[in-house]
C-alpha cells in the first residue's frame, strides 16, 4: 500500500481507469486543474448513478473538522462496494490528528478524496504526510512552467486526435499562458470548431477562435528577430503598443531571453553546424527549432548576443520600475528592438 514511485497525474488516472482504487487521495498544490480533474473523475465514475445518493458525499473543510470527516469515512457503503467521500477546501482543516490516525487504518470500502488547493501540507507535519502515503496517494499539483506549455497543448490535442503546427502552438501558449483551466477551455472551443474531416489547428483557426492575430503575435516577433527583419519587428511592436490587450512586454521578454540564451549556448556546441548535435546540446525535444539557432548564429555574433542578453535584463528591471520612473512598456520594447538590430 505504501507510496513509493513518483506520483503523476497520468499515473493516477491510469490506475483509476483500471479501477485500482486507493482508500485515500490527498490532492494538493497551486495548480487547481489537476486536482479538479482527478476529483471529478472519481465523483463521476467510481459509483453507478443509482449508488450515489447514499454513497457519495461532498464536505467542505471550512464547515467540518477532522473528527467529522473521520466519522463520515468510517461509514459502510449501502448496497455498493464503495462509498466516495470528497472533502473540498481541505486546506482549511486546522487540527489533523484524527485524520492522521485514520490514515494509519483506513476503511477499504471508503475512497476519501482530500482537495487541498493553493498550497500544500505544512512541511513540519512529517507524520501526517507519511500516514497519507502509507494509506494511498499524496499528489502535488504544480503550476506548469512556461516552457512546458507547448508540449501540454500538443498532447492535449493529440489525445483528441487533433494535430497542431508549432506556430499555432506558440500563438496559443503566448496568448493564454499557464492558466490550465482557461487554456483547456479555449482548446475545447477550438476542437468544437474543427470539421470531422480536417482535425488540424492552424494559425487561421487560432485567430478565428481565440482572437490572436496570425500576423501580429509573439511567434512572429521572435521570427522577425531571428531573421533580422527590422521592418516586420517594428510593425509588430507598434501593433502591441497600440493594442495592449493583445500582448505586452511581460510576455515577450521571457520568450526573447530564452531564444538568445539558447543562441549563446549554441556557440559552445562542439558541432554547431549539425542540427541534431545542437538539438541534443540544447536538450530540445526535436530538431525543428534548431534552424532558428543556425540562422541566429549567421545574423548575430557571440559578442552581440551577450550584449543583447544584458540589455534584456536591463529592460526587464526597468519594466518592473527599477531606475525607471515613467517610461511606458511600449517605449521599453521599442528600445530593446532598436538595440537588438543596431
Amino acid at each position: 500500500m505504501a507510496q513509493t514511485a513518483a506520483v503523476t497525474y497520468d499515473s493516477i488516472m491510469k490506475e483509476l481507469k483500471e479501477r485500482q482504487f486507493k482508500p485515500v487521495y490527498y490532492l494538493m498544490g497551486d495548480e487547481p486543474y489537476y486536482i479538479d480533474k482527478i476529483s471529478e473523475w472519481i465523483a463521476e465514475n467510481v459509483l453507478q448513478p443509482e449508488e450515489r445518493d447514499f454513497n457519495q458525499t461532498v464536505l467542505f473543510g471550512s464547515d467540518v473538522n477532522a473528527s467529522q470527516i473521520v466519522d463520515a469515512a468510517k461509514r459502510y457503503p449501502m448496497m455498493s462496494e464503495y462509498q466516495v467521500l470528497i472533502v473540498k477546501e481541505a486546506q482549511n482543516i486546522k487540527h489533523t490528528e484524527p485524520l492522521e490516525k485514520y490514515f494509519k487504518q483506513p476503511m477499504r470500502s471508503t475512497i476519501l478524496v482530500m482537495c487541498h488547493k493553493n498550497g500544500k501540507i505544512d512541511g513540519r507535519k512529517l507524520g501526517y504526510t507519511k500516514a497519507i502515503k502509507a494509506a494511498g496517494v499524496l499528489f502535488e499539483s504544480q503550476k506548469l512552467k512556461e516552457w512546458n506549455l507547448a508540449p501540454f497543448i500538443e498532447k492535449y490535442l493529440r489525445d483528441r486526435q487533433t494535430s497542431i503546427d508549432p506556430k499555432s502552438t506558440q500563438m496559443i501558449a503566448d496568448s493564454i499562458g499557464a492558466d490550465l483551466s482557461r487554456l483547456t477551455s479555449e482548446l475545447d472551443k477550438v476542437l468544437l470548431s474543427l470539421p470531422e474531416q480536417d482535425r488540424r489547428v492552424t494559425p487561421q483557426v487560432v485567430e478565428e477562435q481565440i482572437g490572436v492575430s496570425k500576423d501580429f503575435n509573439a511567434f512572429e516577433l521572435r521570427d522577425a528577430i531571428v531573421n533580422r527583419n527590422i521592418f516586420k519587428a517594428n510593425q509588430i511592436v507598434k501593433y502591441f503598443d497600440e493594442n495592449p490587450k493583445a500582448g505586452s512586454i511581460y510576455s515577450f521578454l521571457p520568450m526573447i531571453f530564452n531564444y538568445f540564451q539558447n543562441l549563446m549556448l549554441s556557440y559552445y556546441c562542439p558541432q554547431k553546424g549539425n542540427q541534431d548535435a545542437i538539438a541534443q546540446w540544447l536538450d530540445l525535444k526535436s530538431s525543428w527549432g534548431v534552424r532558428d539557432y543556425l540562422t541566429g548564429m549567421r545574423n548575430y555574433t557571440g559578442m552581440k548576443v551577450m550584449q543583447i542578453i544584458s540589455k534584456i535584463r536591463e529592460i526587464d528591471a526597468k519594466s518592473k520600475g527599477l531606475d525607471n520612473p515613467n517610461t511606458p512598456p511600449g517605449e521599453l520594447m521599442k528600445e530593446l528592438i532598436f538595440f537588438i538590430f543596431h
